[in-house]
């Protein structure tokens, strides 16, 4: 879930609608969803965070298409456009927790959508041109993204704040987000392929453990860049103790702001691996 703003006086964050943006539907590995695409260039899957395609999603869209991607956003829950606080925000995250397609509690779990998500970036590539193309995965759908790069159309995963299986144990908290067949082929593509993945949090955010990102770190090496935004109490950035959406709801558009100099390193990563 997007969680609470950071504390820059007279700013807030960048937000969009749905103008420019063209939908059709999409179907793979048995499921169908509407794919919002937009922009010229290499192929970027912008996967949404809880509870959906909301404004500051599509403002993240914007400026990624602004930087010269193709961006495809598949509306995987809730209602495209609605805001990100809202009484559907809930009703959307309850159907994500016990929907099979995500497997929210599950560890060691390859998940349904994962296919899906795949078969979206093999289609962006082909659609594109391009030799590859990058995964954005947010809160719920973080870990999503380094779960498509088991597919080799992804050569940039980046996964911010991931947050499932939902960290309410120990084991939960340690889960990578994928399974462990799925892990050896990152690995694997980590070794003889050259794979980088980019990954970002809040310090303090409990709903993307440091656990997860050390599980990960431990597996991928160097391959695992990790950028830890500081949400400690009095942190100099006034980042709330709730902070957590890194590249939406806590980017303010201000130099050297943590959130907006983390959403440039992401393109910059972007721009690394695709060009």
């Amino acid at each position: 879930m997007s969680g609470a703003e950071s504390n820059v006086p007279g700013q807030a964050a960048p937000t969009a609608d749905l103008t420019g943006w063209i939908s059709e539907p999409f179907s793979a590995a048995g499921f169908t969803h509407d794919v919002y695409r937009k922009g010229d260039g290499p192929g970027v899957v912008l996967i949404p965070e809880m509870p959906g395609v909301h404004p500051g999603v599509l403002g993240l869209g914007n400026y990624l298409v602004d930087n010269g991607f193709t961006v495809a956003i598949p509306s995987l829950y809730g209602t495209p456009g609605a805001p990100a606080m809202s009484p559907g925000a809930m009703v959307s995250l309850a159907r994500g927790c016990v929907a099979k397609e995500f497997a929210a509690f599950a560890t060691n779990k390859e998940r349904p959508v994962s296919h899906y998500l795949r078969a979206l970036a093999r289609d962006l590539k082909e659609k594109t041109g391009s030799k590859g193309v990058g995964v954005i995965g947010q809160c719920f759908s973080g870990g999503f993204a380094l779960a498509a790069a088991v597919d080799d159309s992804v050569l940039a995963p980046v996964l911010s704040q991931p947050s499932v299986p939902i960290a309410l144990t120990a084991k939960q908290k340690r889960d990578p987000g994928l399974s462990e067949g799925e892990l050896k082929v990152i690995e694997k593509r980590v070794a003889e392929d050259g794979l980088c993945a980019l990954a970002l949090r809040f310090s303090g955010d409990p709903m993307s453990p440091a656990e997860r990102f050390k599980t990960l770190k431990d597996r991928l090496g160097d391959a695992f860049e990790v950028i830890e935004l500081d949400s400690s109490k009095g942190n100099p950035d006034g980042f709330g103790r709730m902070a957590h959406s890194v590249l939406t709801l806590e980017v303010r558009e201000v130099e050297n702001q943590p959130a907006y100099e983390a959403r440039k390193r992401v393109v910059q990563f972007l721009k690394e691996r695709l060009s």
